[in-house]
């Protein structure tokens, strides 16, 4: 099996998780429901910082040093952390769902990647930001009960 059909499987059962946690912030009660709250936000905030690692990585093959690349890397992890001490899911939710799409906007500007990597990571944004949008819905329509 290549890397690039590993990096396709995981990237998309990646998104999984994103949609079990809505559901059962949706569907579940009580405790249950919170650790489905707090699972998202969490979850989220470990890809969004295995993404700004991804960054660090490919330094490494690069020649010439470029501090950008790795001052945004490390930038995106304190931007993630910094979304999830808001102490509000619905605010850190959106906070994340803004570091994914910035971070999609600096890879597609400042990088020239296989066409099918692009695209991957296109559509792998699109879910995840489906999911913050559904999990942000949720969260307000329960608050305003």
């Amino acid at each position: 099996m290549s890397n690039r059909t590993v990096m396709l499987a995981l990237g998309y059962a990646g998104l999984l998780p994103f949609f079990g946690f809505c559901l059962g912030a949706w569907w579940l009660t009580d405790w249950p429901a919170a650790l489905s709250r707090q699972g998202f936000i969490i979850y989220s905030l470990g890809i969004l910082s295995f993404l700004g690692g991804t960054l660090w990585g490919r330094v490494q093959s690069l020649e010439n040093p470029n501090i950008t690349r790795l001052l945004v890397s490390n930038g995106i992890v304190l931007f993630a952390v910094f979304s999830v001490l808001t102490a509000q899911a619905w605010l850190a939710a959106l906070a994340l769902m803004a570091g994914y799409l910035a971070l999609l906007w600096y890879e597609r500007g400042s990088e020239a990647l296989p066409n099918w990597y692009a695209a991957m990571r296109l559509r792998l944004t699109a879910g995840v930001v489906l999911a913050h949008l559904l999990f942000f819905t949720l969260q307000s329509y329960q608050s305003a009960l």
